[in-house]
């Protein structure tokens, strides 16, 4: 993925050629009165699983909650949340987490080369509120509970090894992780109103079990510079992880997180932000405020999940909204990538692509009934970016 610079505020469904330059970090700009189409085109009509997409491409659903999965005997798990896939020799895996307390955890889905469903299992049970959680470079999965003084629990995609809680890793109101192979770090976020910003350098990069867990520290403003301090007990107790450094900087309601080429990009759902830090320099800025957007015409509201894709491209899951998943491209267009009609009730999660970018897999967790048993699991293949 290229090295990207957001415009704070993006500009909807329009590039900054449109304006006759460059837009700058930070710049001001007047938004369009309309939502564009964004670089994939206009969303479609709906299709037989209530989906809009743009012009080429199709979804299949690959799970509901309470049934089995495929042709396999597991039963998928409610309340389907954050996700991720990994390679599994010519195929691959998409794992996904249950945000149901108690029980959550977290299964898998195996498929083979042209796709087919060939297996379904449990990696990750017993725990609380799985919500979102990161892959790392060694293959396994990072699932975390979003619930106060919750842990990491490091899982096993293949479903061979048994799940390990990660303790060195801070108790706290867990939500996203992004790893950072080039400075051997991992990012956190905080899913509290008063929430914090971490990251946790591993003792031995590729072994979790123990390191430090650092905090981010900068001023109020919306940019700036940042530094890291180290948070002195990571297990809470008895003060809270976000209250133990002075100076360290509140965000409101952290959820998704990624990392790619030198920047790192996390999502806070109370002011609908997506946040970009430049690690390269230590900057800190906004690559979306809907703040910024006039009223009524923000193309992404209430921000969750994010992943990215081999073009450069962010795609932004909502939570509620318009039951969209957006996209945010390099050169600062915002726009809707896929629409789903019908399941107001819900939030779409999980985004995440296949290892050969083709496929891109996603959760409505509550479905059309609204509750937590009635999450379906989707894939979306056609024409992405690369």
């Amino acid at each position: 993925m290229e090295r990207r610079s957001f415009l704070r505020g993006a500009v909807i469904g329009t590039s900054a050629a449109a304006f006759g330059g460059s837009l700058m970090r930070g710049a001001a700009y007047a938004a369009p009165a309309q939502n564009g189409p964004g670089p994939y085109g206009a969303l479609g009509a709906a299709d037989t699983n209530g989906i809009q997409l743009p012009s080429g491409f199709r979804s299949r659903v690959i799970a509901r909650s309470g049934q089995k999965v495929g042709s396999t005997s597991y039963t998928w798990h409610n309340a389907p949340d954050g996700g991720a896939c990994f390679a599994d020799g010519a195929g691959w895996i998409y794992v996904s987490n249950s945000e149901i307390n108690p029980g959550g955890g977290a299964s898998a889905v195996r498929f083979d080369s042209s796709g087919t469903v060939t297996d379904a299992y449990r990696v990750l049970s017993d725990t609380r509120q799985n919500c979102a959680g990161g892959a790392t470079p060694w293959n396994t999965w990072l699932s975390c509970e979003e619930i106060s003084l919750g842990y990491v629990y490091e899982t096993d995609p293949y479903g061979v090894k048994a799940a390990v809680r990660r303790d060195a890793m801070g108790r706290f109101k867990h939500e996203a992780a992004a790893c950072d192979p080039v400075r051997k770090v991992i990012y956190l976020t905080e899913d509290e109103t008063d929430g914090c910003f971490y990251r946790f350098v591993p003792s031995t990069w590729g072994n979790v079990s123990a390191g430090t867990l650092q905090v981010l520290v900068a001023g109020t403003a919306a940019s700036g510079s940042f530094t890291w301090a180290t948070v002195p007990d990571p297990d809470s107790a008895p003060t809270t992880t976000r209250r133990q450094v002075s100076g360290a900087k509140r965000f409101n309601g952290g959820e998704g997180c990624h990392y790619a080429n030198d920047t790192v990009w996390f999502t806070t759902k109370g002011d609908n932000r997506v946040w970009q830090l430049n690690l390269a320099d230590s900057t800190y800025e906004l690559a979306y405020d809907d703040s910024l957007v006039s009223p009524g015409t923000a193309p992404l509201t209430g921000v969750d999940n994010v992943t990215g894709s081999s073009s450069g491209d962010l795609f932004v899951a909502e939570d509620g909204g318009n039951m969209e998943i957006c996209v945010i491209t390099p050169d600062d267009v915002v726009a809707p990538f896929l629409r789903i009609g019908g399941q107001s009730g819900s939030e779409i999660t999980g985004p995440a692509f296949s290892p050969d970018g083709t496929r891109l897999y996603f959760s409505s967790q509550r479905g059309t009934s609204g509750s937590s048993s009635g999450g379906i699991t989707y894939e979306v293949t056609g024409p992405f970016r690369k």
